[in-house]
């Protein structure tokens, strides 16, 4: 039970922190006069070309989500690895390494034949 109220009042603090530096940050910003330079999209000193509302390819979130797709996988390689090497030393228990072998084989199948997919339909291809 002391855990618990450990972990509320550490949640509490956190609160207090947090709602206290955005309550700080709130009385004491800089506040402009409004103006219509301040209204505008762009506050480069360029003037905008165009609508702000422009459409983009649904091909560049789908590269971006199969790059977090690829980014994680790859990630789980690591702990394979480290049990990898727990089996090649025996360390493992029950699991052999025949099984090890065929475990990381059908992983990265799935890795490789996801990127060839991907690949055949287009979606690596940057316009």
């Amino acid at each position: 039970m002391d855990s618990y109220i450990l972990i509320g009042f550490v949640a509490f603090l956190g609160a207090i922190f947090a709602g206290g530096a955005m309550l700080l940050a709130k009385l004491l910003a800089y506040r402009s006069p409004d103006s219509f330079l301040k209204r505008q999209a762009y506050e480069c000193s360029e003037t905008p070309i165009g609508d702000a509302r422009i459409r983009f390819k649904v091909a560049y979130y789908i590269f971006a989500l199969l790059f977090l797709l690829f980014d994680i996988e790859t990630l789980f390689l690591f702990p394979c690895m480290k049990i990898f090497r727990a089996v090649a030393s025996g360390t493992a228990g029950a699991v052999t390494i025949n099984l090890l072998y065929f475990e990381l084989f059908c992983f990265i199948f799935v890795l490789f034949s996801g990127l060839l997919y991907a690949w055949r339909k287009g979606v690596l291809v940057w316009e």
